[in-house]
């Protein structure tokens, strides 16, 4: 395999991304279908550590876009005694997988532990997956899955004012996407977008794709491969609701949370989209880890940046929306 040299990682991060990179398909090489990529990452050993515990978990499903399927979603209920508020921030989330792998099994944990973090119910979505279901498909259905969740969040113990889309790599394109087509449909109202190391240009052409190509787990040469299986032959490629990056015109959005790593093929554009929201007079809280690689965010057990960054995506939800049960402690304020 080969590795940039300095190596610019954590010390601590170096083992398990090598691991990883062992694990994970050689997409496009050996293994050139999505079904039998899913079939490698499906029989990988499971973590034996327990997740964070949160109040409630259903499964269910809800309306998906007209002519399409019920979306299953996972729904993750706070614990009323440990997040004591009468109304609580609700968070859409979107998980990775380059539109092909993963779903809600594989981002449990990391949907748990914003629910327990944050003290927002957490709407996980599983959307349809490509190449089965190509663009715009997953864009159709996460933003069934925010019209869904807007209007069922009274019920969900939610703050309507509250809502916020968030994913993680592929996911955090979905949500910037949603939170663009919100704004252009005058659609729900969609309070913050948390964009983690969020995949959003199919140009792939920053100067991190090249410094991170190789030697960090995800390389250029499996986001190519994504892409691809999204998009297919003729794919919309500078559509922005498939490349929010290109989206001409970002005023009139939501806040963000961006989050984004150094060593990781996605950082750039992640960078630039930040850049462009703040150009546009949005509100931006960037987070950004420079020796942490794509993905990071699933470990916390082994990486403190790990547990900061879920820490801060938390604190950005939760700080959405919601007011404290009285507690008999007084109101607090001046005068």
């Amino acid at each position: 395999m080969r590795r940039p040299a300095p190596d610019r990682l954590d010390p601590r991060a170096r083992p398990l991304v090598d691991a990883l990179a062992r694990a994970f398909p050689d997409l496009g090489g050996a293994v050139t279908d999505a079904v039998e990529a899913r079939r490698v990452l499906a029989a990988a050993p499971a973590s034996r550590k327990a997740p964070p515990a949160v109040g409630t978990v259903v499964d269910r499903t809800v309306p998906g876009p007209p002519g399409a399927p019920e979306i299953p979603v996972r729904l993750y209920l706070p614990d009323p005694d440990r997040h004591p508020v009468e109304l609580r921030p609700t968070a859409v989330f979107f998980h990775g997988g380059g539109y092909v792998l993963c779903g809600i099994d594989s981002h449990d944990a990391t949907a748990r532990a914003l629910a327990a973090r944050s003290g927002a119910v957490v709407v996980s979505v599983a959307y349809r997956l490509a190449p089965e279901h190509r663009f715009p498909a997953a864009v159709d259905d996460a933003y069934a899955a925010l019209c869904w969740a807007v209007g069922e969040s009274a019920v969900l113990g939610g703050d309507p004012n509250a809502v916020v889309v968030a994913g993680d790599s592929s996911g955090g394109g979905l949500a910037a996407a949603v939170a663009l087509r919100a704004r252009d449909a005058e659609g729900p109202a969609v309070a913050l977008q948390v964009l983690l190391y969020p995949l959003l240009d199919a140009a792939q052409d920053t100067e991190s794709y090249r410094e991170n190509a190789h030697g960090y787990f995800l390389t250029a040469a499996h986001l190519r491969w994504f892409w691809r299986q999204y998009l297919g032959a003729d794919g919309h490629s500078a559509h922005p609701y498939a490349s929010p990056l290109r989206a001409p015109d970002l005023r009139g959005l939501p806040p963000a949370y961006v989050l984004t790593a150094g060593c990781d093929p996605l950082r750039d554009e992640g960078l630039a989209y930040a850049a462009r929201l703040r150009a546009a007079d949005g509100h931006v809280t960037a987070a950004h880890f420079p020796h942490m690689f794509h993905g990071f965010l699933g470990f916390p057990d082994l990486l403190p940046d790990a547990v900061r960054a879920l820490a801060g995506a938390a604190e950005a939800i939760g700080s959405t929306g919601g007011r404290r049960k009285n507690s008999g402690s007084g109101g607090g304020g001046a005068g």
